[in-house]
């Protein structure tokens, strides 16, 4: 039997609003949607709905909507929910970008599914959707002293950090393309195993 695989119609990127959280490594997701409508074809309509920074347009003959929520992280899924259920789009139809302490900087992973791993903003987004079935691009951040993790995620990249991270998030611009273009799946395969060049140069 063949299983047909869900589009993505929906690329959601997760942070929180305001100047004093602009960079910060909990806003990977935002950053990953900034730089998506860079390389994406064509223009995207914005429209401000359920207290979200929303993007119309089309890719490769197909609707497409970004988003970035302007709820603060904890309630973000409060957003994507509300635009889902409007648009008609399945929680399977969704992809997610956000920071993860648990992946090393330097590192990406996509899943399809699953628990949330602790992250406040996946945890409202399986609440409101009501289920964990939509696609996820996890961008490492690198961990943090268990009591220093909130101080860890909104703070910033110092300069060597950044100019690793800018490269995982144009990876990680890559791979949404890949999932949207074909499919989640295919892109896992292609960049689940991607690594720094100059890692790859290290290797025996």
């Amino acid at each position: 039997m063949v299983i047909e695989l869900s589009r993505i119609k929906f690329v959601v990127g997760l942070g929180n609003p305001g100047k004093e959280y602009e960079k910060t490594r909990h806003n990977a997701g935002f950053e990953l949607i900034k730089l998506l409508l860079e390389k994406l074809p064509g223009s995207f309509e914005k429209f401000h709905k359920y207290n979200a920074i929303n993007f119309r347009g089309r890719f490769r003959g197909c609707n497409l909507i970004l988003q970035m929520p302007q709820t603060y992280m904890n309630l973000s899924g409060q957003a994507v929910a509300a635009l889902a259920a409007t648009e008609k789009i399945s929680p399977s139809e969704i992809l997610v970008a956000y920071d993860d302490v648990d992946i090393p900087l330097g590192r990406l992973r996509l899943r399809r599914g699953g628990s949330s791993g602790g992250h406040n903003g996946i945890s409202s987004l399986i609440e409101n959707l009501g289920s964990d079935s939509f696609g996820r691009l996890r961008l490492g951040i690198g961990e943090a002293n268990q009591s220093k993790q909130t101080e860890h995620v909104l703070g910033y990249f110092n300069a060597e950090e950044q100019a690793v991270f800018d490269q995982v998030l144009t990876v990680g611009t890559d791979a949404v393309i890949c999932a949207l273009a074909r499919n989640l799946d295919v892109a896992m395969n292609s960049f689940n195993s991607w690594t720094l060049p100059q890692e790859e140069e290290l290797e025996p």
